[in-house]
C-alpha cells in the first residue's frame, strides 16, 4: 500500500511553508531534549555492533544530524520531498544521507533494507500524525527494517496530550503560533492510543524489550513562559531473539 495524495501534499505544503529559521517548527526542539534523552534509553537494548540508523520521519534533519554524529551511518528518511530539502541544506557537513521514503510502501522498504541490510531505527511522532489506515502498515515496514539484528525506538505522543492539544487549539486567543500551521494543513496531532501502538507491534511479530514514559518537548511556550510539554511513551521494539518463545507486544 502507499499513503493518499492528500496526506502526502499535507506534508508537502506544511514543510514548504514552514519558517526556516531553527526550531520555529512545533515539535523540532533541541536533540538535547530529544533524541539525546531517547538514544541514551537506546544505546543499551542494542545487542548489534555497528549497524546503521535510519531516522524514520526526519523532517528537516535536526534530529538526523545528532544522531550521525554518533552513529556510523546515519539514513533520514521522509515522505515529504520539501522537508529532505531542508534537510540537505542544513546538513553543510554532509553527516547523513536523505531518501525520500514511503514508510508504507513495501516495495520502497525492502529496497532500502536490501541496501542497507538491518537497521537501527528511530521514529518519533510519526503514528499519531498518520492516518489510521496507514498505522499497521507502517509498523510493518518497520519490521522489516530492523531485520533479525536490528531494533526500532518508537516514541509516541501519550493518549493524554489529546485534551491538552484540543485545550491549545481551542484558546480563545487563539492556538499557539507553531501549532496553527500543524493544524491547518489537516495533520492530526495525538490521534492513536496508547492500546494501539502495542496492537500495531504485536500485529507486526515485534517484541517490547523497554518501555517508558517521557516529556515530549515542544518548541513552543505557554503564555505563563513555561514550555510546553507533551505526554509522551517510548518503546523499543525487535524480533525476539532465537528461542525466545516467540514475540509479542507486552513487556
Amino acid at each position: 500500500m502507499s499513503v493518499t495524495e492528500r496526506y502526502k501534499e499535507a506534508w508537502e505544503s506544511f514543510w514548504r511553508d514552514a519558517p526556516q529559521e531553527p526550531g520555529s517548527v512545533f515539535w523540532d526542539a533541541e536533540p538535547a531534549l530529544t533524541v539525546g534523552l531517547h538514544l541514551a534509553l537506546f544505546e543499551p537494548e542494542l545487542t548489534a555492533a555497528g549497524l546503521p540508523f535510519v531516522d524514520l520521519g526526519c523532517g528537516n534533519g535536526t534530529q538526523t544530524r545528532f544522531l550521525a554524529g554518533r552513529c556510523r551511518k546515519v539514513v533520514g528518511v521522509d515522505l515529504s520531498a520539501a522537508a529532505l530539502d531542508r534537510a540537505r541544506d542544513a546538513d553543510l557537513a554532509e553527516q547523513a544521507e536523505y531518501r525520500q521514503l514511503d514508510a508504507t510502501d513495501a516495495r520502497q522498504v525492502r529496497a532500502l533494507h536490501a541496501e542497507l541490510g538491518d537497521v537501527n531505527v528511530y521514529v518519533r511522532g510519526v503514528l499519531h500524525q498518520s492516518e489510521p489506515a496507514d498505522r499497521q502498515a507502517m509498523v510493518d515496514e518497520i519490521a522489516v527494517l530492523v531485520g533479525e539484528r536490528g531494533r526500532a525506538f518508537v516514541v509516541e505522543l501519550s493518549e493524554r496530550a489529546r485534551p491538552i492539544l484540543f485545550d491549545l487549539a481551542k484558546d480563545p486567543a487563539g492556538p499557539p503560533p507553531k501549532l496553527a500551521p500543524v493544524l491547518t494543513h489537516g495533520i492530526a496531532p495525538a490521534e492513536v492510543s496508547d492500546a494501539a501502538v502495542r496492537r500495531y507491534v504485536a500485529e507486526a511479530g515485534l517484541m517490547v524489550f523497554a518501555a517508558g514514559e517521557l516529556p515530549l518537548i515542544t518548541t513552543e511556550y505557554a503564555s505563563d513562559g513555561t514550555r510546553i510539554e507533551l505526554p509522551s511513551h517510548w518503546l523499543v521494539v525487535g524480533h525476539a531473539p532465537e528461542g525466545a518463545g516467540g514475540p509479542h507486544g507486552e513487556e
